[in-house]
């Protein structure tokens, strides 16, 4: 499964000063996958250890942090010979042993430049200063985020590369696509399947069926939920785990109402932010929410005029969040209206992780008013664009001309069904296409 990831690891493999890369993101998003393939491409071997339930690897880290002997230990134990610049050092899971998450200081001031790469899933967890009792290697890594597969990738997995090229070259001309209807039969099967690596391989291995079965998908998002429930009750202290379990059960609530600004009373009644302070921080550490915060003005900077009471709460895959909406997955492919119901939730959260996986800050706006524009990013030139989303081809809306009106951006976005083009100052941007923004 091709994974964009795999080139900003060879960037990293051929950087002259090269430190040890920590690679995080959520659990099963394709971290230690994309990482054996890219040793075994690139490397004559791949030391690969797995540091979450193995007391023998997590030994060798429990004396001195001195990388050649680490190296040297770990070798012996895997029956593998080492070599600087033929062998890649994998250390999975390495936030289950925090003195190997500190050793990756020592690998990074060490004389011998070995290649090393960490990976973390619940690494924002474990190093959040209400846990860390031990130094993280501040300055000494290069740090990247995994995220489920976007559009295109996922266009790479199911056999459509070509139409994901096809949508990259009409993008940049604000042409109308040819291959509209089927593009958005595509984004359809994204929406409903998400971007999980599991899943998607079992769609794609699967193969859509005239009866169009989505047993197999359904059963892998449901073993997704369920393992992120275990590692709540794993990896969070006792007392924290029950309000992480119940915000996180709350999501279907939280973004099935008109209004999606989080509220806490949907987790129970009479539950005060204080309360959950941690379970929100949690889950967002964790990688299974994205957090959208409100900013009270368009204006630069956005983060000043946040307003830390007020924000939105999405999960990190479609897929996931359409299973816990009990959405059938073949009508949203095949019959979208008669889900119409849920369309803005999800159509909502395929943007927020879509802006999130190209690694934009999105905030959201709303005026004192009923004004309330989905998404405001900066964008690399630093003008600030506001986003409208609409799950279908009815765009009508004042917000985003009221948001122009008091702060007249250059340039403004709606994401919708509808082709590609400008509708008077407003640019069009396919639903299939959010991930060229």
């Amino acid at each position: 499964m091709e994974r964009k990831i795999a080139k900003e690891l060879e960037a990293w493999r051929n950087k002259p000063r090269r430190k040890p890369l920590l690679l995080q993101g959520a659990r099963q998003v394709g971290k230690t996958y994309s990482v054996l393939e890219f040793g075994r491409a690139h490397y004559r071997n791949t030391l690969y250890v797995s540091l979450e339930d193995s007391r023998e690897y997590a030994a060798v880290f429990e004396r001195d942090l001195d990388p050649d002997r680490i190296v040297r230990e770990l070798a012996a134990l895997m029956g593998q010979t080492v070599s600087v610049d033929g062998t890649l050092i994998v250390l999975d899971e390495v936030q289950a042993v925090p003195r190997a998450l500190t050793s990756l200081k020592y690998f990074a001031e060490g004389s011998t430049p070995y290649h090393v790469i960490a990976t973390g899933s619940l690494l924002g967890v474990n190093v959040a200063p209400k846990h860390q009792t031990y130094s993280f290697p501040v300055g000494k890594v290069d740090m990247r985020t995994m995220y489920p597969l976007d559009f295109e990738e996922f266009a790479w997995a199911v056999g459509e590369p070509m139409m994901a090229d096809a949508i990259r070259e009409y993008a940049g001309s604000n042409r109308a696509f040819l291959f509209h209807e089927r593009a958005l039969g595509l984004y359809r099967q994204h929406l409903a399947v998400g971007g999980m690596p599991e899943v998607v391989r079992t769609f794609a291995e699967q193969g859509l069926k005239p009866a169009d079965d989505f047993n197999l998908v359904v059963a892998a998002l449901k073993r997704l939920n369920d393992s992120a429930i275990a590692d709540m009750a794993k990896y969070a202290a006792p007392a924290d785990t029950a309000r992480i379990i119940g915000t996180w059960a709350s999501m279907p609530a939280q973004l099935g109402k008109d209004n999606h600004k989080f509220q806490y009373s949907l987790i129970r009644p009479g539950a005060r932010a204080s309360q959950y302070e941690w379970a929100l921080w949690w889950l967002e550490l964790s990688g299974l929410v994205i957090k959208v915060p409100l900013t009270s003005q368009g204006r630069l900077p956005l983060a000043a005029h946040v307003e830390a009471d007020s924000f939105k709460l999405y999960l990190h895959d479609t897929g996931v969040l359409a299973t816990k909406l009990e959405v059938p997955l073949h009508q949203l492919v095949h019959a979208p209206r008669a889900v119409s119901g849920f369309a803005g939730a999800l159509t909502e959260n395929y943007v927020a992780q879509t802006l999130a996986a190209r690694g934009i800050t999105a905030y959201y706006w709303a005026s004192p008013g009923k004004a309330e524009v989905d998404f405001v990013i900066q964008n690399r030139d630093g003008d600030i664009v506001p986003i409208e989303v609409k799950a279908g081809d009815n765009v009508r809306s004042r917000s985003l001309a009221r948001f122009a009106e008091l702060y007249r951006p250059r340039e403004l976005v709606r994401i919708s069904t509808r082709n590609f083009g400008f509708e008077g100052a407003i640019r069009s941007v396919p639903l299939y296409a959010a991930w060229l923004i």
